[in-house]
This record gives structure tokens, C-alpha cells and sequence, in this order.
């Protein structure tokens, strides 16, 4: 017969590994032999099914305990803290009859932190500093990230200043906790304190750190981040790897995306997912099917619905309906269609390849259709002229009871622009506020003096721009010269150019807007001005291109640019359907 001291062992070793499987016999031992009964024994057991996330049984071995000690309390309600069930660990606590541990306080004030819930973080704070429990390091680094996660940042330094023994936990929940309540200059003024302190930052410091780099006056601060994880080797590892892989997408440096990417040792699903995304955020779409080749065919790691998610809208991108079909295909196959958002990434590839009807048929077979779902056939009915359509599946949205949002309005806004429906626009455009509680941005506004100008009724256009504050953005004063320049009103798009340029636009689309507008009046020394002010920009115009897909690869031909390997060949070509058109 086992003895008590050999099952409680023995348990306890499955529950360090979460060998569940192997520790349910031993359960049934215990059990048979009434050794269950053992307080301790039965704590092992409560710990084993709390580590392998089966907190249903955990409790039921709790509730039939005959004698709990303070470990089967902690057990029990640190169980619930870890697997996000906050208000059932507080609810345990509340009936703990005994003087809490350092463990129990500890799981009691990160339950706190997961609900925000600073008055009883308080209490729970006080009753830890009555018995002398505060400064213990662990209940300290719980109190500081449940303060921070209450956006009490004064009382987690308190808090800090009050432990006993600081470690690096400590300093990467200050570090946590200041970036995310906008303060990232106080999180790398602890980063620093850290080092100065003699403590190494691992893994979880950077996870703030590296994503506060957004912009480029932040790229020296991330690439000195990069190099210091390089020195602590942590660069090779997926989970810092793909974190400085999302830093680089960000600052749209895609070459130094790429060799993160490349540097990992044992790349994860996350890793391929996370430099696709970066290839497309950078549109380099080319770039990210590449990669997604490259996944299937010398990668382990299988791909999931975000990664044909990923590849379908560089499919888009592209307008590549050969690619899209393959990796549709794909999908069939490994049955991750029934994915609502590989179901979106389908519809918004097919509607951007110009096959509305497929995007269509896609749409309406779908199981499940949320929101996005709904915009993306909205904005593709739009896109491709059908308003008609567009404005039917809005009535049909609504019908369901699918709340639009911003997103759908753009979509709406665009259909009727493009099919020319004047009167409706302006109905979406009145009621995103009134109806919806939406007000409108920028998107939605320039869309509207896009459609108000397409038509001609500028007046009505110029009216609206004085009771919204976007007057004074480039996209919808260049839309407005458009207009003018489209009905011939030279007058009203010279006041339009002067309002233009005097913000300094940084692109050439308004120079020549305007040169096109003097031209159409046949105003000759107004096109010389105007390209004489292109040229006093110091603004150059970005040479046009055209891609093409030859079996499966891109192909890319620029204005004046005659670098492509096989131009001899295409020119020849180009003869000889010259000579044979002029024989014809």
C-alpha cells in the first residue's frame, strides 16, 4: 500500500510539470487508500488541478477537504487569480477565517489589479500593511502594478519606495505601469534606475519599452533598445525578436524588420504573422507573399487564419486574383474559411481584384458576419460603382441589428460619391451625428466636398467647410481645385490654390492640379507660374508605375526608367507589333 508521504510526492511532481494525465490515477489512489484525507496530500492534489487550469475539480477537492490549512486557501484562491476569474479569488478570500500569507495577498491584490478595483486594493493594502506584509517583495510588486493599473501612479512609487527587497519584477512593473499611462519618459527613467541599481532587464522590460517607439523621433531611442537587447541576447529569442520586428513595421524601416525577423533562432507562428503584417503595413506586398511561400514550404510552423488573413490582403494590395485564388484554395483545404476574419480578408481580396460578384457570393455563404464583414461589402459595392447595392446591404445591416460605426459611413460616403448619388450622401453625412452619435472626421468630411465638388455645387461645399474644422486640410482644399478645375471655375480655384498654398503641401498633386486648372481656361502664363512654384518647392513629382503579374511574379515598369532586365526583349516586341499594325 502507498503511504501518504509517496502519493503527496509523487503528486507534486506531476503538478511542477502539469502532468495531469499521470496525476489523476494518483488522485484515485488517494482516494482508495483514504489518504486523501491528509491535509497535505490533498493540497497537492488541489495544486495539481489549479496548475492545469481544471479549477472546477480544484474546488470540489477544496470543498471536501475535512481540515484546510492556509496553503489549501492560497492554492485555491491564487488558482482563480491566474486563470482570470478575479471576483471568484476576492469572493474566496472574503471567507478566509485564519490571517492571510504573503502568497494570499499577493493573489488577492493582482486579482484587484485585473478589476480595476482600487477601494478594495486599499483595503486589501491595509490589512497587508497591519500584519507587516507590505514590503514583502512580491505583495510590494503586486501592489505597485494593481496601483498603475488604477492609474495611481503616485502610490506605486510609495509602494516601491516601501519594499523590503527590490528585484527586477519591481522595476518592470514601474516600467509597465508608465508606459501605459502615458508617461514612457518616467518608464525609461527607471529603465535606467535599474541598471544604475546593478539589476540585468529581461524579456518583460522591453515589452513597454520597445513598444513606445511609434514614430521616427523615436528611432534612436529603439534602435539603442535593440542594441541593448542584442548585448543581453535576447534579440535571437521569438518573444523580443517579434516585438523589435513590430517597433521597425512601425517607424516603416522594413529592411530592419526583415533582419529581426531573419535572427530569430526558433521562429514562432506570432514571428511569421508579425513580419507579414510588417510587410504589408510597409506595402511591400510582393515582399510578404514571398514570405508566406516561404512558410509553406520550409516551415514547421503551420499557418493560422491571421496568417492567410495577412497573405489575402497582400493579395489585395497587389490586385493579384492568381495569388488570392491559390491561398483561397488553401483555406478550403485546411477548412480556416469558417474563420470570420479570413472570411473578411476573402471578400476584401476578391472586391479589390475587381470580382464583386465572387466577394459577394463569399459574403453572404459566410456563417458568421460581424461588423467588418458588413463594411468591407459596403465599401466594395461602393468602390466598384454599385451605390444602389451599397445603400440596400446598409438597409439590410440594419435590419439585422448591426450597429454601424465610423468606418461604415466611409464606405457609404465613397458608394455615393462614386455612383454620383448627390442627395443621399448628404443624408449619411447629417445623420452620422444626429442618428448615430458619430461625429464625423476627416475621412467622411472629405469625402462629402469630394462628392458636393464632383456634382458642382461648391457653394454648398464651401458652406460646410465653415462649419467643420477641417478647412484647412490639404486633401479637402485639393479636392475642391479638382472640382473647379472638372467645371471650369477658374476663379474660385485660384482663391482654392492661394488657401492651398500657403499651408506648403508635401506632395506635387496641388501644383499640378492647378497648372491643369489654367490650362483647361487656356491660361497659359498661369501653367508657367504654376510649375515655376513646383519648382521653388523643391517638391518632385513621383514618377507613375505600372505592375504587372507574369506567373505568379510582379513585375514593375516606372516613367523613364529603362533599367528592367529584359527591356531589349520587350522593345523588340514592341517593333514588331509596330511593323505588324502598320502592314494591317
Amino acid at each position: 500500500m502507498m503511504v501518504p508521504e509517496l502519493v503527496g510526492y509523487l503528486v507534486h511532481q506531476c503538478s511542477k510539470t502539469k502532468a495531469l494525465r499521470q496525476g489523476l490515477p494518483l488522485h484515485a489512489i488517494a482516494i482508495k487508500t483514504a489518504a486523501k484525507s491528509d491535509v497535505i496530500v490533498s493540497n497537492h492534489i488541489l495544486n495539481l488541478y489549479a496548475k492545469c487550469r481544471k479549477l472546477g475539480e480544484a474546488r470540489q477537492v477544496f470543498d471536501e477537504m475535512s481540515e484546510r490549512n492556509l496553503v489549501s486557501w492560497s492554492a485555491m484562491i491564487s488558482g482563480y487569480e491566474q486563470i482570470g476569474e478575479p471576483n471568484l479569488a476576492l469572493g474566496l478570500f472574503s471567507k478566509l477565517n485564519t490571517v492571510p500569507n504573503e502568497y494570499v495577498y499577493a493573489s488577492v491584490i493582482s486579482a484587484c489589479a485585473s478589476l480595476k478595483g482600487l477601494v478594495q486594493g486599499k483595503q486589501i493594502h491595509g490589512q497587508a500593511l497591519k500584519f507587516g506584509l507590505d514590503s514583502v517583495s512580491f505583495v510590494s510588486n503586486a501592489l505597485i502594478t494593481m496601483y498603475m493599473k488604477c492609474g495611481k501612479c503616485s502610490d506605486a512609487l510609495l509602494a516601491y519606495n516601501e519594499a523590503l527587497e527590490l528585484d527586477p519584477v519591481a522595476y518592470n512593473a514601474l516600467i509597465t505601469g508608465f508606459v501605459e499611462n502615458q508617461q514612457p519618459d518616467k518608464g525609461f527613467e527607471v529603465f535606467r534606475m535599474m541598471y544604475q541599481e546593478g539589476f540585468f532587464p529581461d524579456r518583460f522590460t522591453f515589452v513597454g519599452l520597445l513598444g513606445t517607439c511609434n514614430g521616427r523621433d523615436d528611432m534612436k531611442r529603439g534602435e539603442l533598445l535593440h542594441c541593448q537587447t542584442i548585448k543581453l541576447k535576447l534579440d535571437s529569442s521569438a518573444f523580443i525578436g517579434n516585438l523589435i520586428i513590430t517597433m521597425y513595421s512601425k517607424l516603416n524601416l522594413l529592411e530592419e524588420a526583415e533582419k529581426a525577423f531573419r535572427l530569430i533562432e526558433e521562429k514562432d507562428i506570432i514571428s511569421w504573422n508579425t513580419f507579414l503584417s510588417s510587410c504589408s503595413h510597409c506595402n511591400d506586398h510582393e515582399k510578404a507573399l514571398q514570405v508566406f511561400k516561404e512558410m509553406l514550404n520550409e516551415c514547421r510552423v503551420r499557418p493560422d487564419e491571421f496568417t492567410f488573413a495577412s497573405a489575402l490582403a497582400a493579395c489585395s494590395g497587389l490586385a493579384s486574383m492568381c495569388n488570392g485564388k491559390q491561398i483561397h484554395g488553401h483555406l478550403i483545404r485546411t477548412r480556416l474559411y469558417q474563420d470570420v476574419g479570413a472570411g473578411n480578408a476573402l471578400v476584401n481580396m476578391y472586391a479589390k481584384c475587381g470580382c464583386i460578384a465572387k466577394a459577394y457570393y463569399i459574403f453572404s455563404k459566410m456563417e458568421h458576419q460581424n461588423l467588418v464583414s458588413w463594411n468591407t461589402m459596403i465599401a466594395g459595392f461602393g468602390n466598384h460603382g454599385f451605390g444602389g447595392k451599397a445603400i440596400e446591404l446598409f438597409a439590410k445591416m440594419k435590419t439585422v441589428g448591426v450597429k454601424p460605426d465610423s468606418v461604415t459611413f466611409v464606405g457609404l460616403l465613397t458608394a455615393s460619391n462614386h455612383a454620383g448619388l448627390v442627395d443621399e450622401g448628404l443624408v449619411y453625412f447629417n445623420s452620422m451625428e444626429r442618428t448615430y452619435g458619430i461625429s464625423p472626421e476627416i475621412e467622411h468630411f472629405s469625402c462629402l466636398i469630394d462628392l458636393l465638388g464632383r456634382a458642382g455645387r461648391l457653394n454648398e461645399a464651401e458652406e460646410y467647410m465653415k462649419k467643420f474644422p477641417f478647412a484647412h486640410d490639404t486633401v479637402v482644399l485639393g479636392s475642391l481645385l479638382s472640382a473647379c478645375r472638372l467645371h471650369g471655375d477658374v476663379d474660385t480655384g485660384k482663391r482654392f490654390a492661394r488657401q492651398l498654398l500657403k499651408l506648403q503641401p508635401v506632395t506635387t498633386s496641388p501644383y499640378v492640379l492647378l497648372s491643369n486648372l489654367y490650362a483647361s481656361d487656356e491660361m497659359w502664363d498661369g501653367v508657367v507660374e504654376a510649375w515655376k512654384l513646383l519648382k521653388g518647392s523643391g517638391l518632385k513629382k513621383e514618377p507613375g508605375h505600372s505592375l504587372i503579374e507574369v506567373k505568379g511574379t510582379f513585375e514593375k515598369f516606372t516613367v523613364v526608367d529603362f533599367s528592367h532586365s529584359r527591356t531589349e526583349e520587350i522593345m523588340d516586341i514592341l517593333k514588331t507589333l509596330s511593323w505588324e499594325a502598320i502592314e494591317v
